[in-house]
C-alpha cells in the first residue's frame, strides 16, 4: 500500500498501472489481486487504513463541550496532525477529491469527504445557540471551514517543501480566529 500511495501521489491514480505498483512493491500481480482484487481495491484499502484513526479523532473532537472556537481549533488541530502524519497521502486525497466526478477514484473518496462534511455541519448545528446568527447557514459555514483548513494545508505543503518547517500551534489558532471573525462579523 505504501508503494501504491507513493506512485499514486507522484503520478496520479489514473496514470499508474498495476504492473508499476507490483514492480515497485516487489510482489506479483496475482498477489496484489489476491489481497486487493484490483487497483481500485488497493486504493479502497489504502483509504480505509489511513482514515480509520483520523475518523476516530474527528468524532472525539466533534463533541460540543465548550465554545465553538475551541471545538473548531481542536478540529483544525486534528486535520493538521493528520496532514503532518503523512503529507503525501493528504495531498493524494485532495487530488483525488478534485478529480473528475465520473472518475472511479473520486467515487471512492467522496464518501469520506461527505462523512467529514456532515460531521462539521453537526458541529455548527450544535453551536447554533452559541453563535446566534446561523440563520440556517450551518452547511455554508461547514463548507467554509473545511475549505479554509484544506486550502491552508495545501499551501503549507508547498511552503514547507521549500523551508521544511512544521505547523505551529499559533498558526492553527490564527486560521481558526480568522474564520471565526467572518462568522461574527
Amino acid at each position: 500500500m505504501n508503494c501504491a500511495k507513493t506512485l499514486f501521489y507522484a503520478k496520479g491514480y489514473d496514470a499508474v498501472g498495476v504492473q508499476e505498483v507490483v514492480d515497485k512493491a516487489g510482489i506479483t500481480k496475482p498477489t496484489l489481486y489476491y489481497y486487493f482484487g484490483s487497483k481500485l481495491g488497493l486504493l479502497k484499502a489504502l483509504l480505509e487504513e489511513k482514515f480509520s484513526s483520523f475518523r476516530a479523532s474527528l468524532r472525539e473532537t466533534a463533541v460540543l463541550d465548550c465554545r465553538i472556537e475551541d471545538i473548531l481549533y481542536r478540529l483544525a488541530q486534528t486535520y493538521c496532525a493528520f496532514f503532518e502524519q503523512d503529507r503525501e497521502f493528504y495531498m493524494l486525497f485532495m487530488a483525488l477529491y478534485y478529480s473528475a466526478r465520473e472518475n472511479e477514484a473520486y467515487q471512492v473518496v467522496r464518501p469520506y469527504v461527505t462523512e467529514f462534511y456532515e460531521l462539521v455541519v453537526g458541529i455548527f448545528d450544535q453551536a447554533a445557540r452559541q453563535l446566534g446568527n446561523m440563520n440556517g447557514r450551518q452547511r455554508q459555514f461547514a463548507i467554509g471551514f473545511i475549505g479554509t483548513i484544506n486550502h491552508y494545508l495545501m499551501l503549507r505543503f508547498e511552503e514547507d517543501r521549500e523551508c521544511g518547517r512544521g505547523i505551529r500551534e499559533e498558526e492553527v489558532h490564527a486560521v481558526v480566529n480568522q474564520f471565526m471573525y467572518g462568522i461574527f462579523s
